[in-house]
């Protein structure tokens, strides 16, 4: 019986999930990213301004979803020169189109003067205390969880982070492996992050994004996400779900398992790895691939038998430039 991965029905979206506008750091305005991303055949941005909630709903139509977010911070020390401290950074991805606060806001943690024009009465009722220490950033990844909120660990390279200040982190939706406003100012993540909290058993999505302040760091990372409709219940399910994809350029048209063979169908590319959560791995190496098969039914037989904690297999998919693409994790209990 053939089971799909990503879902048979529906179609792919293109989606940004990180962007700054005026209302932030940006310098393009809500309207500009609109029709720059939708000149460049995206279908869905998160408008994630710098610590407000903010909706755009005006810009939403038939072509076009405006997803509600705002990216937050926690630095190591308030007040401190920021350039030599650590900092968290997350995306907050709203279930809610209308939201215009969370519970995590603290006003003392506004840093750009004119988005304190921004925050709504409703936000105004919230004073979360926020600290660079691990069960208060667990309680904000929490407070966020009960919200609805989507909660992407975001650039942690740039964020001068390392293993010891993530892999406590629980909860979390999504890790950014590729931030392309990080790349360009030379801050180069990679999928470490998300495979070292799987292991440890989080769930989290690969994330690929622009953070785009500026024309020039648009178009660089994206999500495929795959929704019956581009509506913002749809949309918003498809990626709480595990309904997408990133990349940077590689794109995937069909993923599935039958009698325990997984099989991919693409965009042309160079090799596909699959990888999983031990030293066992499979790839094809070649010029353009676009269709390959994995026989599972070993892995499966030995995670089973020897009771193995959190197996999972995932697919990367690079073409003969070097662009990648990630697909989520695939747990035992998916791949039956």
């Amino acid at each position: 019986m053939r089971k799909y991965l990503l879902p048979k029905e529906g179609e792919f979206y293109k989606a940004n999930l990180h962007m700054h506008t005026t209302i932030s750091d940006g310098v393009l305005t809500p309207q500009e990213v609109k029709r720059l991303y939708v000149n460049e055949g995206y279908s869905i941005v998160a408008f994630s301004d710098h610590e407000v909630m903010v909706p755009h709903n005006y810009l939403t139509d038939d072509n076009f979803l405006a997803m509600t977010a705002t990216e937050i911070s926690i630095n190591q020390y308030w007040g401190f020169d920021f350039e030599f401290q650590k900092t968290y950074h997350f995306n907050l991805l709203s279930g809610d189109p209308d939201k215009d606060y969370y519970r995590a806001f603290n006003k003392k943690n506004m840093w750009l003067g004119h988005s304190f024009d921004y925050i709504s009465d409703n936000q105004e009722k919230h004073s979360f205390v926020k600290e660079y220490q691990i069960d208060n950033i667990n309680e904000v990844i929490k407070i966020s969880n009960e919200e609805n909120l989507l909660v992407t660990y975001n650039h942690p390279v740039w964020s001068l982070q390392d293993y010891s200040d993530y892999i406590d982190l629980k909860g979390l939706w999504g890790v950014e492996w590729f931030n392309n406003g990080c790349v360009q100012g030379g801050f180069i993540d990679s999928i470490k992050p998300m495979e070292d909290l799987l292991r440890v058993g989080e769930n989290v999505f690969p994330i690929a994004c622009d953070d785009a302040h500026y024309q020039a760091t648009c178009f660089g990372g994206f999500v495929m996400v795959k929704a019956k409709k581009l509506k913002y219940d749809d949309v918003f399910n498809a990626l709480k779900e595990g309904d997408f994809y990133s990349s940077t350029k590689p794109l995937i048209e069909e993923l599935f398992i039958e009698d325990g063979v997984i099989t991919i169908k693409c965009s042309p590319v160079t090799r596909i790895m699959l990888t999983t959560e031990r030293r066992y791995t499979q790839d094809v190496i070649g010029s353009n691939i676009t269709e390959a098969s994995f026989d599972l039914s070993n892995y499966i037989r030995r995670s089973t038998k020897n009771e193995c904690k959190n197996p999972y297999v995932r697919l990367t998919l690079i073409d003969e430039d070097g662009n990648e693409a990630y697909t989520r994790a695939y747990h035992l209990y998916e791949l039956r």
